[in-house]
């Protein structure tokens, strides 16, 4: 027997009702269900084995009153692996590897938090950009569709917050800094220069004004058992189009492609690269890749190939690992009239799109308000049963009135799944992040297409997610730029950190891809080293770009800091050397710090807008360093990984590692490396020592691109 577990159940659901989902929906035999335990909204019930793939495939999504609920697969109790119910031949191993990878990656997230907190304590844990401490609740409301809003700031009346990773859509833990066990998890929903507003679905306790809070990354775990589910539905799915996508996706069988369809772009200014790359992707029977390397214009081919399928009326869901690249597309969408709706929580979305999630969409529905009405009149009645207990109404009478509530209570329920399920088939594109595809929200819902975007930023489970549900894929991003963010070494060194794009890109060839090859951001001198090292040379800088400078920019100045378009500044002998960073693992330059401080005040000088430039170190303990420096209202100083998909017109990169050793430690991850290079429109300014970087040939090849391009100068020059 197997495990079957039911969730989001509706209330006070019985084990009557279970069996009568199980025969009706499920169709199974009353005779072959084995116990049932009810426990809450939840329910485990023992099936045969061969009928539990199936009964997941009937029951998740299904209705049962008024909502959609969810169905899953549970390990043995006696397994002592998390992986045990996977058969062990066949495409499920692939599967196996992944969730044990899994499991190893989000054990190592937990510890690694785990071990910061233990580490770092009042504002040293600040330091980590994944603490605030010594916050006071300023203040507290209801919004965001129902949820909790609290504010926090510093104890210290208008004192800023520090520098800190927790943004807009980070999921976060409020402690109390007295100790107590109480916690409260969240979503940042704002973030100001002297308060951070965190969204609750309850609210959370401070006994005085005086009461002290901290605020703490958190992890995702319901992100986590998403992918484990997708993938057992994957492994085990038979004789359905899931289980044909599996077969592709694991290269048991060859991609197919139809002839291509005749269409005309909707949006008439896409390049001849940019229709290709549609073309080939309605023409996909199962899979297509479109590959978009720096500046050529991916987000804006995505969008047409969405807006084909739908003129063609296909349902599309529209991914992507974070809430940042969902926003990208959703506002695209939205503005080119699509009928779009963003799912995920509103905290998580752009303040400019939440009028456009299905939180709000709900909440603001004409019918919903009638639902708060009714919702208001059954706790009127529940409290006014409770009042007359010690009156003369009778029990029964109190027994009606609690009953006419609950009824009042359902019906409001009952509206707001009309409203749910009418926006959401009203909508011909759903957007998403790959682990807010939520069954118990979506229901059995099926996509004709469904769009991955950046999808060489997240690992292989979180695409599984939405391939459960879709008849093609296409993925769309570059695998030559920043891969999947790994916590746990062993994982990353067992390939977890290989995309399905990149592991698709290196079986197929050039039989699932098509590259976009013109780019709109760089001048070409900047673009060609990247070119040649990771697209073939074969990246063209359209007309527009391909020779502008920042002395063209309205209000810059003409001199050498701005007429030309690239500067390599060699610290080699310089006494330019590396440090680690006090109390600290990360290393900093402070010298090569002073040459980046001075090359800011000179843009700046020259009229350059502090918007316009950005400062990029690999090393987050340089980046702390800069910021102390450099308090420039409109300056950006970040990681490699917080330009991703970003661009200034003019960037400054500090490469740090100065040592006799030549170590250069993870500056030898060249696609992070890819990514800081195309930044910049118009001015790259790379500093660093040669003597630590040279012996690398990846480095040594960008020495002699800036020395051919007569941009080789040495610190000595500016010291």
């Amino acid at each position: 027997m197997m495990l079957l577990l039911l969730d989001a159940l509706p209330p006070q659901t019985t084990r009557g009702t279970i069996h009568r989902l199980l025969m009706q929906v499920g169709g199974i035999d009353r005779q072959k269900i084995g116990g049932i335990e009810v426990k809450g909204r939840s329910a485990l019930v023992q099936v045969p084995e061969p009928w539990g793939p199936r009964l997941v495939k009937s029951l998740d999504g299904a209705r049962l009153g008024n909502q959609n609920i969810r169905a899953s697969l549970r390990s043995d109790p006696g397994a002592s692996d998390a992986a045990a119910d996977f058969p062990k031949v066949g495409p499920e191993d692939h599967f196996t590897r992944l969730t044990r990878l899994l499991d190893m990656e989000g054990d190592a997230a937990a510890k690694q938090a785990a071990a910061m907190a233990r580490r770092f304590q009042g504002s040293e844990a600040e330091r980590t950009g994944t603490s605030l401490v010594d916050l006071v609740m300023r203040d507290s409301r209801a919004g965001l569709g129902g949820r909790v809003l609290a504010v926090f700031a510093k104890r210290t009346h208008r004192a800023n917050l520090p520098w800190t990773r927790l943004d807009t859509g980070s999921p976060v833990v409020l402690s109390r800094q007295d100790g107590t066990d109480d916690s409260w998890r969240g979503v940042v929903s704002r973030r100001e220069a002297g308060t951070i507003e965190v969204a609750f679905s309850t609210w959370p306790d401070a006994d005085d004004d005086g009461t002290l809070f901290r605020i703490d990354a958190s992890t995702d775990e319901i992100a986590r058992e998403r992918q484990k589910q997708a993938m057992k539905r994957a492994a085990s799915a038979t004789g359905d189009r899931l289980a044909q996508m599996r077969k592709v996706l694991l290269g048991e069988k060859e991609a197919t492609f139809r002839a291509t369809p005749e269409w005309r772009p909707l949006d008439t200014s896409l390049n001849d690269s940019q229709k290709e790359a549609v073309a080939h992707a309605l023409s996909a029977y199962d899979v297509a890749i479109l590959h978009g390397p720096p500046g050529t214009g991916k987000t804006r081919t995505v969008v047409e190939l969405i807006r084909q399928s739908v003129l063609r009326g296909q349902k599309v869901i529209a991914c992507a690992p974070s809430n940042s690249a969902v926003d990208t597309l959703f506002e695209r969408l939205l503005a080119a009239g699509e009928k779009a709706v963003r799912l995920g929580h509103p905290a998580r979305v752009l303040p400019a799109l939440r009028e456009h999630t299905l939180d709000l969409m709900v909440e603001n529905h004409r019918d919903v308000q009638v639902a708060r009405k009714l919702v208001r009149e059954a706790y009127a009645l529940r409290e006014k049963a409770a009042k007359q207990r010690r009156t003369r109404m009778s029990r029964e009478e109190r027994r009606e009135m609690r009953a006419e509530a609950s009824d009042l209570i359902a019906e409001a329920r009952r509206i707001e799944a009309v409203v749910v399920e009418h926006i959401l088939d009203s909508a011909t594109v759903l957007c998403a992040t790959l682990t807010g595809v939520d069954s118990e929200l979506i229901g059995k819902r099926r996509f004709d297409l469904a769009v991955i975007d950046e999808a060489c930023q997240c690992t292989e489970p979180a695409c599984w997610i939405p391939l459960l549900r879709t008849e093609k894929v296409v993925l769309a991003g570059d695998h030559c730029q920043l891969p999947p963010t790994i916590v746990s070494a062993e994982a990353a060194a067992e390939g977890f950190g290989v995309s399905l794009l990149e592991r698709l890109a290196d079986s197929s060839g050039d039989q699932l891809l098509k590259r976009l090859d013109v780019q709109y951001r760089m001048h070409e001198a900047i673009m060609e080293f990247s070119s040649r090292e990771f697209y073939e040379s074969t990246l063209l800088a359209d007309d527009s770009v391909a020779h502008h400078l920042l002395c063209e920019l309205e209000g810059v100045a003409t001199n050498d800091m701005t007429s030309s378009p690239l500067l390599f500044i060699d610290t080699a002998g310089a006494r330019c050397e590396e440090e680690q960073e006090p109390d600290g693992e990360s290393r900093r330059n402070p010298q090569e710090a002073t040459l980046v401080v001075d090359f800011v005040k000179q843009l700046l000088e020259a009229g350059l807008d502090p918007k316009q430039l950005a400062v990029i170190a690999p090393y987050s303990a340089q980046v702390r360093l800069l910021r102390s420096r450099l308090d420039v209202v409109g300056l950006e100083i970040d990681s490699v990984d917080g330009f991703q998909g970003r661009e200034k017109e003019a960037v400054i990169i500090s490469l740090v590692r100065s040592n006799p050793k030549q170590e250069i430690g993870f500056l030898s991850d060249v696609r992070r490396m890819n990514v800081a290079l195309t930044r910049a429109r118009r001015r790259l300014i790379v500093v660093a020592d040669s003597a630590t970087i040279g012996s690398n040939p990846f480095y040594g090849r960008l020495l002699e691109h800036f020395e051919k391009a007569g941009a080789y100068r040495t610190a000595w020059e500016f010291l």
